[in-house]
């Protein structure tokens, strides 16, 4: 048994947790609308955050082109000023990029839910990524930051229809390990891409890998 099935404290005999969530899934009752709806906003928000991703490679991009020109021309004080601000925007760049990875993996194991009944397993750390990732974000992205916090109330209450049809009790903690080992695995790939995707950050010492 899993530490989240632990958090979950039957209060009747009878049928299993197992079988008892899957009925609640599967049964006529609307929690499996609930955890589509979920999953639904959550691949918004992937979109959203595409979106945002795209925009800052633009933005990088203008910026990298500036930096070589700076320090081409030997002018140290602007090619200093536009080295900040580019690791600045890749700095935000891998924000993004581990945060649509992790909700990528929430989304996929949401889906999976509907069909297996494993919420144990699968809407706490989901809740604890969502809290994560909005606290990674911060006000950069409010949009996204509200329709997280949105999303994330919406799996607690799912959390406690299932607490009512199987007649159990569940504690949603602050962190999970699980949460925390996607937000890792995410942050990894985040950090493979970015090497991958961005060249080194010009400078003096580089010079003449830029120059004509």
């Amino acid at each position: 048994m899993s530490k989240f099935e632990k958090n979950w404290k039957p209060q009747n005999g009878g049928q299993s947790f197992g079988q008892k969530t899957k009925e609640a899934v599967k049964g006529q009752q609307p929690i499996k609308p609930q955890i589509q709806k979920a999953t639904s906003q959550l691949q918004q928000e992937v979109h959203r955050l595409d979106g945002a991703m795209n925009r800052l490679k633009q933005r990088e991009q203008a910026i990298f082109k500036k930096t070589v020109n700076a320090v081409q021309q030997h002018d140290e004080m602007t090619s200093k000023a536009y080295s900040n601000e580019l690791a600045e925007v890749r700095k935000m760049a891998k924000i993004v990029t581990q945060s649509k990875i992790a909700l990528e993996q929430i989304t996929v194991r949401l889906q999976t839910v509907t069909d297996l009944g494993d919420f144990t397993a699968t809407l706490a750390p989901a809740i604890g990524v969502i809290r994560s990732i909005r606290s990674t974000l911060g006000t950069t992205m409010p949009d996204a930051q509200s329709a997280l916090g949105d999303i994330g109330a919406s799996l607690n209450s799912i959390m406690v229809d299932v607490g009512g049809l199987t007649g159990t009790s569940f504690f949603t903690p602050e962190s999970s390990e699980e949460a925390e080992k996607i937000m890792a695995e995410a942050a990894a790939v985040a950090e493979k891409r970015m090497s991958d995707s961005f060249p080194e950050i010009p400078s003096a010492s580089n010079e003449s890998v830029y120059s004509s």
